[in-house]
């Protein structure tokens, strides 16, 4: 069978395919920890459920407009204005399945083969095969040595005539950093200035801890949407814990918009419609349980932290927000990728290594899992690496003795 060379160049999603290691294993019986996942365990809620449940009790499940149900839209125009200071019209919002797709529409609407797409490291596992599968060429930007944020100064020595856009998730998937107020400041002005956009993947931004106020990039620049190069990707899926709705969205200039809707007719049509109409219930009627859902992550972080620091050799960045913590593993183990499968083959845990996110050494580990499960997650990741702690331990039902250090 013959396949495009674009299609066979892309691999498989690292997450995806940890997910489906960790099912498999689960199923064989195994007493799997999947610290790989970033995913809240949070039941979706209530107010989503029965909206879903209306709609489709009254055979509400015919097409929809494909920019979004209007009802969504307005609530997401409610929702900019809540939590971003920014007035906006539903003109401004497309719907799309899940924060994923939008994303990729974005790339597939601002990149021409070959123009270039800045992305900071560490980074989500799909920045850079999404911009390749649109033909664009991503451009990584690393921090400097022991750091998670790259300075202003390699960003703009990296954009050429070819530069397009940036994409900035921030709290940041893997390392959990928040960034800094002058660097996004900075960061949106020479956006604006240099005509790049800023892509701003926002799916974790209301998930941050410590008492600080949740980063909003509209307040680093007084252009109009309709004439910024800001544009705001969001969704349900990590605030809400509705992963599996698969509700996303963009605000952008209508121009871009209209664009997207255009991409959107000519692939999936419109958005599943029982989806949307839970989608907007939970953005009216569901701001408590975002509050719960934070509340309990940096409940869950402070646990693991406590843990992972009783073996001095993990070094470990304090996560401001989202669902992961970074550790650094390098003076155990350099190759992140042969860590993960040995944790995975003598711990029974689910980890991912950091090389997928463009760091060396490190492994992503997710904390959104119930507690004490995360808790013995890094327990006998302590226990696999560590020689100082006990060589005996249970895993599931049985004994097993340490027999490599």
């Amino acid at each position: 069978m013959r396949l495009s060379r674009l299609a066979a160049s892309i691999p498989l999603s690292a997450t995806v395919k940890l997910n489906a290691t960790a099912q498999a294993l689960k199923q064989q019986g195994k007493p799997v920890i999947h610290m790989g996942v970033g995913e809240p365990q949070n039941q979706a809620p209530e107010a989503a459920i029965q909206a879903g449940v209306e709609a489709l009790q009254k055979g509400y499940i015919k097409y929809t407009p494909t920019p979004g149900l209007p009802g969504l839209r307005n609530a997401i125009v409610q929702y900019t204005e809540e939590a971003y200071g920014r007035r906006i019209a539903p003109e401004n919002v497309i719907v799309s399945i899940g924060a994923k797709h939008a994303l990729f529409n974005l790339l597939y609407a601002l990149l021409d083969p070959g123009d270039e797409a800045i992305i900071l490291s560490p980074y989500w596992v799909s920045y850079p095969e999404m911009v390749r599968m649109v033909r664009g060429q991503p451009v990584i930007v690393n921090p400097p040595p022991g750091e998670y944020l790259p300075t202003l100064e390699a960003i703009e020595k990296a954009v050429t005539p070819a530069t397009r856009l940036i994409i900035v998730n921030n709290p940041n998937n893997p390392s959990g950093l928040t960034y800094p107020e002058e660097f996004l400041a900075s960061l949106v002005d020479f956006c604006e200035r240099r005509q790049i956009f800023y892509l701003a993947d926002d799916i974790y931004h209301q998930l941050v801890f410590d008492g600080q106020m949740p980063p909003n990039v509209y307040r680093y620049t007084s252009r109009d949407v309709n004439e910024s190069y800001v544009i705001v990707i969001n969704s349900i899926s990590k605030l809400f814990g509705m992963t599996g709705f698969r509700i996303g969205w963009v605000v952008a200039p209508k121009s871009l918009v209209d664009v997207l809707a255009t991409i959107q007719s000519q692939s999936t049509t419109c958005n599943p419609v029982v989806d949307q109409v839970a989608a907007e219930a939970t953005l009216l009627r569901a701001k408590e349980d975002v509050r719960r859902l934070r509340a309990y992550l940096e409940e869950n972080r402070d646990a693991v932290l406590a843990e992972l620091a009783q073996t001095p050799a993990i070094k470990t960045l304090k996560p401001g927000g989202a669902l992961y913590c970074f550790p650094d593993f390098s003076a155990l183990q350099q190759d992140s990728v042969a860590l993960s499968n040995f944790l995975l083959e003598k711990a029974l845990v689910v980890t991912v290594p950091g090389k997928e996110f463009g760091m060396e050494g490190h492994l992503r580990l997710s904390y959104c899992g119930p507690r004490e499960e995360m808790v013995e997650g890094v327990r006998r990741i302590r226990w696999a690496l560590d020689p100082t702690t006990p060589a005996e331990i249970v895993i599931g039902d049985q004994k097993v003795v340490r027999d490599w250090l």
